[in-house]
């Protein structure tokens, strides 16, 4: 299931091929005048630990990262809808400058997939003549693109093209489009031309059907992997993103303005930003280095520097999350970004007294830079997001072991950051052990809790799209189709359900779950980390124990009726791994980029677009399909 890697040295654009094509595009917005909405799907049975308060007070950075890009090309009339904040949101009845928009683009993890479908079906609903050109994108679709298209003609929703790639992708896709698009057509039927034209198979990172009569897809069309951006400057600002935001309503239909700038730091006290991407280390169950193509990408000193300044004097925001893979996963550039941060100074102060933030980091990488930590809190960094997993390593090793992670997090405890450790339970662990060495899950926490720990994250190892053990796990017999009738839903695949289990009790491993955050999280540990926090960030202790309560008893009224289940009822398990019935092939009639293994290939008699007889508006009538081997 890992994505493929591109040819070496053509995993990159060439520097500055993201700024020229912004560039190109400012010079024509104008005369297109384009409206997009790009809407954040988010299913609110997600709502637990570890994500709680941060799923609704951190706008994503994804959404924001789509919504600055078209306004920093020139496309000024752009709205982004957070589902979190907008619960009733209904596509089919929005309105922008008001108008139907010409762009809605949906964004998604694959906890949302059932919110993402929602919504696209709800914008077919539009008729034919005004639909706006819709787009999926994020996560869920980057490594199941065939999901949001629909093969029945009784039902013909789904998206018109999806976008597997980031920023440069979609611009290219929106440029393409705008070269070719005549006076009054809707960008709809301009993709629909350009598409049947070839004209997207060229751009790396599509997935867009051919359709039949009724309008639903009959084949799938992979333009490739991505080029990335490998200079992370190139991005557009992301302060452009926040003053996009749809204002938290009940209502389905857009308001008239976008949120005001004052009220932003109140509905998104945590600036979540992009600082790196990539990570060394190459464990099976994650897709972080495929995606990335082996490639560590970051953002200079400076930008990070100036990204903190503008967003703070433009809403007055103090704390940010690096939406990083590993930080630390680059000694020295890591060095470099944090020397560059503590030289800053905002309104006469240094940036460790106004910015404040937090991201994700290894033991192992800490320790590697345990003479710099005094330099590393000087940038402003006030928590770090510790992918521990297992203390003994015998789950993953990532170079961590008891001693080193007790040290690690010692350490960081002396200089005032905050500790967070990520934990992973699988079948072989137990609740508690009685030997000296801390296996057991609740020996491990005390051990973290003693060291400094002020936030828990206990989540089982579950199917992941995009990593290595995503097949096996479902050929292998072990992932779960249903418990006593109730089959897994996408909404469950975070970790917090026990969907993928040889253990002969599962629904132990369920309650261990539960037991491990009332370990850890409880009114006893809260009332003591008052006069005795964990940290020396003022309240910070108390206040993740708080959260952590009503997170907790979140995550057991939601995860209760299953362990129940798992008790009581029949588990039925899957025998192969998700995927689409649809003939999925690459633009030239090869195997498809993000096809799994089984996917139905259909060969074509590709089309002689040159041919007298090829018409834009019906294709090339000699290009029929031969036959269907399976990829």
């Amino acid at each position: 299931m890992e994505l493929p890697r591109r040819e070496r040295q053509d995993e990159l654009l060439r520097p500055g091929e993201l700024t020229s094509l912004r560039q190109r595009l400012r010079t024509r917005a104008a005369k297109h005048d384009l409206t997009t909405v790009i809407a954040c799907a988010f299913d609110h049975r997600t709502r637990m630990l570890p994500f709680i308060f941060a799923d609704l007070r951190m706008a994503p950075a994804g959404s924001r990262a789509i919504g600055a890009a078209m306004v920093d090309a020139g496309f000024e009339k752009t709205r982004i809808v957070l589902q979190q904040w907008n619960r009733n949101f209904r596509p089919s009845q929005m309105r922008l400058d008001g108008r139907i928009p010409d762009l809605f683009m949906v964004s998604s993890m694959q906890l949302h997939a059932a919110a993402c479908k929602d919504l696209i079906q709800d914008a077919c609903r539009i008729d034919e003549a005004h639909r706006p050109l819709i787009i999926a994108g994020g996560p869920k679709v980057i490594y199941e693109p065939w999901d949001v298209f629909s093969a029945d003609p009784r039902n013909p929703w789904g998206a018109d093209v999806v976008v597997t790639g980031e920023e440069y992708v979609l611009l290219s896709l929106i440029e393409s489009l705008l070269d070719i698009r005549g006076e009054g057509e809707s960008l709809r039927r301009t993709f629909q031309r350009a598409r049947d034209m070839g004209v997207l198979d060229s751009i790396p990172g599509l997935v867009y059907p051919n359709t039949g009569p009724a309008g639903n897809a009959v084949e799938l069309v992979d333009t490739g992997i991505q080029r990335l951006l490998g200079d992370l400057d190139e991005l557009p600002h992301p302060v452009l993103g926040y003053k996009l935001l749809e204002p938290p309503s009940k209502a389905p239909t857009l308001g008239s303005k976008a949120v005001a700038a004052d009220r932003v730091r109140k509905l998104s006290p945590i600036g979540s930003l992009v600082l790196t991407f990539g990570c060394k280390f190459a464990c099976e169950y994650c897709p972080i280095p495929a995606y990335n193509q082996r490639q560590h990408r970051v953002k200079s000193g400076e930008r990070i520097a100036d990204e903190f300044i503008q967003l703070y004097k433009s809403y007055g925001m103090r704390y940010f999350f690096g939406s990083d893979d590993n930080f630390f996963n680059d000694h020295k550039r890591t060095l470099e970004i944090c020397d560059k941060l503590a030289h800053t100074v905002i309104d006469g102060k240094p940036v460790r007294k106004i910015a404040r933030w937090g991201t994700e980091v290894t033991v192992h990488d800490t320790l590697k830079l345990k003479d710099h930590i005094p330099l590393i809190r000087s940038a402003g960094v006030r928590a770090l997001w510790m992918g521990v997993e297992d203390m003994t390593a015998t789950l993953v090793n990532k170079g961590q072991t008891t001693s080193k992670t007790l040290e690690a997090f010692n350490l960081l405890k002396k200089h005032g950051i905050a500790a967070m450790p990520m934990m992973m339970h699988h079948d072989d662990q137990p609740l508690v052990s009685n030997s000296d060495k801390p296996y057991g899950l609740l020996n491990q926490i005390r051990l973290l809790r003693k060291a400094g720990a002020a936030s828990m994250q206990v989540l089982m190892l579950v199917p992941a799209t995009g990593s290595k053990l995503f097949t096996g796990t479902y050929t292998s017999g072990m992932a779960y189709e249903s418990v006593a009738g109730r089959k897994v839903e996408e909404h469950m695949l975070g970790g917090n359900y026990v969907i993928a289990s040889n253990y002969k009790r599962p629904w132990i491993k369920q309650a261990n779950i539960l037991i491990a955050y009332a370990y850890f999280y409880n009114p006893l540990r809260f009332l003591w980390s008052i006069p005795f926090p964990k940290t020396r960030l003022y309240l910070m202790d108390s206040g993740m124990q708080a959260i952590g309560m009503w997170g907790g008893a979140m995550t057991a009224l939601r995860t209760s009726g299953w362990l129940l289940r798992l008790m009581t009822g029949r588990i039925e398990r899957k025998s192969a791994p998700p995927n689409t019935k649809l003939p999925f092939r690459a633009a030239d009639g090869g195997t498809a980029s993000h096809a799994l293994p089984g996917t139905p290939l259909v060969t074509l008699r590709l089309p002689n677009r040159k041919s007298k007889d090829f018409d834009p508006d019906r294709g090339d009538p000699n290009a029929v399909p031969l036959q269907i081997l399976a990829s």
